[in-house]
This record gives C-alpha cells, structure tokens and sequence, in this order.
C-alpha cells in the first residue's frame, strides 16, 4: 500500500478521472447493494490503488536504474562488477604493446642509403645539380654492395634460390622529346617509356662499373626508382616471450622529377613483409612462454566480450524503461514525454564503452593474426588499439562523475554538447572559406598553402596563436597586390576567429557551467523525469528496492503469481 503523501498530482488525478463514473452511479449501488457479489465500487477502488503502487514501483525501477554502484549495493546488494571489470580491463589493456621494428629499419635504410641524410630533412632532401643525381644513386649502389660491412643490424640480400635478387634501377622518361626553353619552343610525346637495369650484390661495383652505358635523361626524364630486397629477423621479441619476426623488406628509392623545376626530390620508402621463420631455435624459453602473449590477448578478448554483454544488457534495461515511462506518461497523464527526457534513459558512458570494447576486440584480433605471423597490418592493427584504449581512459570519468564537485565536468559538457556542434558547423563554413581562398590566391607565394591541408593547419595554428610572425614574415613580396591582398587576409582572419569566434566558443561554455552549477546549488527537479523521481524519498539502505515477494515488481510479481497458480493447480489434482 502507498503512502498519501507520496502520491503527485498527476496521479491523483488520473485516480480521481478513472473512479468518477462510480461516484456518479450510486444508485446503482443501493440496487445491487444486496447481493452476493462484491460492490462494484470496492473492486474499482482496489484497481486504482494496484495501479498507484505500479506507479510507484516504475519510479523505484527508473531511481534504481540512476543510482551509481555503491548505491546499487546498498539497495539490493549487488556487487559493482561492471566497474571492477572495467578497471580490470583498463589495466590488461594498457599492457598491449605493437613493435616499432619496421619504423626503425625505415631510419636506417635512410641513414644507409641517402647521402648526407640528417634525420627531419626529409621534406628537403633533393639534388639540383646533374653530378648530385649521378652521385647520390653511384652512393646508393656502393652502399647496396658494401651491406655486410656496413650495417650493424642483420640485414642480409633476398635470394632467389641460389641467386641473390637484384637491385633495380628504372628510369621513366618520355619517349621523345625536343625542348628549347630559349626560343620557346618544344616538342614533346606524351607516352612515357621505362628502361630498367639490374645490379647484383656482393660485386661492390661503382655506377660506372656496374652500368658502364647508363645516362639520364633530365629534359625528359621523369622519375628514376632504385627498388631492391632485403631481409631481417627481429630478436627484440624474444624479450617478450614470443617467436622472432622474419621481415622482408622491400626499399624503394625514388627521384622525382615531375615538376622539372631544376629541384629533383629524393624519397625513400619501404614496404613490409612478415613471414615466419622457416627453421629457429630458442634457447631458454619454453613453447609455452613463447605463446604467453597470446594467450593474455586472448584474455583480453573475454574480458571486452564479458564488458559488452554486461553494459549492452545495461542499455537494453534503459531502453525497457524509457519505453515503460513513455507508456505510462501517454496513458495515465496524457502527456508525450520530451527528448531530453527520453535520452537520459540513453547512457552514452555504455554507448562509449560497447564502442571501446568493439575496437579492441578486433585490435586483439588483428594482434593475434599478426603475432601468428597471418598479417602484417601493423598501422591497422594500432589504431583499433590506440583508439580502444583511449575510450577505456575516457570511460573513467564516469565513475568520477558520481561525486558531485566532479560531476560537473561532465554534466557541463554534456549540457554544451548540442550548442557546441551548431556554433562549430556554422564556424567552420567560415574557416572552410579561408582555407579555400588563402589555397588558390596565397599558394604560389607561400610554402604553408601550397596544398589544402597545409593550409588548414597553418590556420589552425594561427588560432592557437602559433607561428604568427614566420607566417607573416614568409610571405614573399614578388606581387605587390597579392603581399597587400596576404595581409588584409591574415588580419581578417587572425581577428575574426581569436577576438570573436573563439571567444564565443568560450562563452557557451561558461553559460552552460554556470547555468549547471546555479541548478546544482538550488537542487530543484529541472525535467518532467526529475520531478517524477523526486516524489520518492526511499534511501538506497531502506529495503525498499530490493526484489522479494512483497515488494518486487513487475518481472517477479508475474513470476510469483505463475508460482501461485501452479500451486493451486497441483493441489486441486
């Protein structure tokens, strides 16, 4: 039975609508008022005070479904697992590791290679001059012969069976070409022809030893490759407990001279495979370490497994009672319960988790595969286990949440969320438009918006308030117009973005944090779905919430009433 006073008005007042017909009918009651049959009136008044305690059972479920962990245990003594798995799972996690075998090979085939290479001097690391480009892949062929005596690695020549595989060098150059830029005048054919010789290793040759005929064609030349094979074994993994990598490396070196702007671009490049060894030994660790970190990834897949069943389940429940609230709102109130009333039965922290757990379940998979030496997708590999444990850390502050001075952090930038997006849309059609106009008019005088994405983050940058005066300063003065045109561009954009858009941006922060801690400090119910809760005032330790025959709900009312029944049938047999 429910207390008067725990009773809303709408509730009373859905009561007082379904019992008036009876109050009106009460000469139908001294008719009938002898017979055998209870009063009409006492089974509509028994109806109405069942509905009140379902009523007030659907506000024990939904205050139930907000309460935090401690707080569950406390009202049914349930045991937090869902918060000691997670922190299990952040811990295993954060355990993966991938190697960085093939990020240092790729340094020092550049170091080996690239003549006078400083490492970052990537970007400008070109040949000017015909005897540079002649020089730089005679280099590459001396170093390619020198291997064994150079190296400090174990890196060794791909054989073919008994025959070492080549290097190659291949020249890609248009088929004829007479080209006058004093007289203005040439005659070109489009179609491009690629000539490729062979240099084996273990000769020590020089260029002019190993390809005595070979000559570049700089007018006409487009590009010259100098691919060649070689293989390594990591040991690095054996520290790990697990089998060494067999990598087959395959270098490309590539001068590009597509512009033919007197500046030919050198670059270098690899490409990886892995294979397993064919024949190994180690001494001092056993199969069974060996295979250890296998079996802990395999761990790691049960628990994200274990994880996204549980909080599934968790959004399944909440989407049972947003739909029980919803019916109960429409039915008995008349009222369609809003959005934002709907979305708080929607706990994103699940939605955040489920996510976090899918990517690291195929980040582990991939893991696996590639430790079984199945695949060698090491770039897919990290970010689907880079992004899985970044949402596992970010999933922390909801359990910081639980306490009121943290809680407004998130309450803050949930409540923001929406404004956020629709100032950041509008914004970035602003910032869109700068980018395309400083690309096309600012491009060829301005090494930062030679291309779309330099831009955007030449701008970005200027935002943050970083590398404004080089930015200024690089602009070169060949166009009087276009130096005047840079600098309206840059102080336009320099204004409009850090002395108004951003300070909007952070206003809306600010009256978002401030509207939540007004609401906070004055504790009032601001939604229909608050006012609803806040009519109940069982503490979590009152017994209230716990689910036995007298004051279970839904579920296990049906569940005794189905016990009953089969009861009385077995003894009226």
């Amino acid at each position: 039975m429910v207390d008067d006073d725990q009773v809303s008005d709408c509730e009373l007042l859905c009561v007082t609508e379904q019992c008036s017909d009876m109050e009106d009918s009460s000469d139908l009651y001294d008719v009938y008022g002898t017979d055998d049959s209870p009063p009409l009136w006492e089974d509509h008044q028994h109806q109405c005070l069942e509905d009140l305690e379902n009523v007030e059972c659907l506000r024990r479920k939904i205050k139930y479904y907000f309460m935090n962990p401690c707080e569950k245990y406390h009202a049914r003594g349930r045991k937090p697992w869902k918060l000691i798995l997670q922190l299990v799972k952040i811990a295993i996690i954060t355990v993966q590791m991938v190697v960085t075998f093939k990020e240092e090979n790729l340094l020092t085939f550049k170091h080996l290679f690239l003549k006078d290479y400083v490492d970052g001097s990537m970007d400008t690391y070109a040949v000017y001059r015909q005897a540079d480009a002649y020089d730089h892949i005679d280099h590459i062929i001396r170093q390619y012969g020198h291997l064994h005596n150079i190296t400090v690695g174990n890196h060794e020549y791909e054989k073919n069976g008994s025959l070492y595989t080549p290097l190659s060098v291949c020249q890609e150059f248009y088929r004829n070409g007479t080209i006058f830029p004093g007289n203005d005048t040439f005659e070109i054919d489009t179609k491009v022809e690629t000539d490729c010789v062979n240099v084996y290793p273990m000769y020590h040759p020089s260029l002019l030893e190993a390809l005595p005929h070979f000559e570049l064609h700089f007018k006409r030349m487009l590009s010259v490759k100098i691919t060649f094979v070689l293989k390594a074994i990591n040991l690095q993994t054996v520290r790990h407990r697990e089998l060494p990598d067999c990598y087959d490396f395959t270098v490309m070196i590539t001068f590009n001279n597509e512009a033919h702007s007197g500046r030919i671009k050198i670059d270098l490049e690899n490409d990886v495979d892995i294979n397993e060894c064919r024949d190994w030994k180690v001494t001092g660790a056993s199969a069974r370490n060996i295979y250890l970190t296998v079996l802990f990834d395999c761990l790691i897949i049960v628990t994200c497994i274990t994880s996204f069943s549980l909080c599934t389940r968790s959004v399944i429940n909440g989407t049972q009672l947003q739909f029980e609230y919803t019916h109960y709102c429409k039915n008995n109130c008349g009222k369609e319960v809003p959005w934002s009333d709907k979305l708080e039965f929607v706990n994103g922290w699940y939605i955040l988790i489920i996510v976090s757990d899918t990517l690291t379940i195929i980040g582990s998979i991939l893991k696996i595969e590639i430790q079984t030496k199945v695949l060698t997708s090491y770039d897919v590999c990290s970010i689907f286990l880079g992004t899985g444990t970044m949402f596992v850390w970010i999933g922390v502050i909801r359990y910081m949440g639980y306490f009121r001075k943290y809680n407004i952090l998130i309450l803050t930038l949930r409540a923001a969320f929406p404004n956020v997006i629709r100032f950041i849309c509008c914004a970035g059609i602003i910032y869109l438009s700068y980018c395309f106009c400083g690309w096309i008019v600012l491009g060829p005088y301005h090494e930062k918006f030679r291309t779309l994405n330099t831009v955007s983050e030449c701008l970005f940058s200027l935002i943050n308030g970083d590398d404004m005066f080089p930015t200024f300063k690089n602009m070169k003065q060949k166009s009087s117009l276009v130096w005047i045109f840079s600098r309206v561009y840059l102080y336009t954009f320099v204004s409009l973005f850090i002395y108004m858009i951003l300070s909007l941006f952070i206003t809306i922060i600010t009256d978002t944090y401030d509207t939540i801690k007004q609401q906070q400090q004055s504790g009032n119910p601001t939604s229909e779905l608050q006012k609803f809760l806040s009519v109940c005032k069982d503490l979590p330790n009152s017994g209230a919430y716990r689910l036995d025959e007298n004051n279970g709900c839904f579920l296990d009312r049906c569940i005794n009433r189905f016990k009953k029944h089969q009861e009385r049938l077995t003894s009226e047999a």
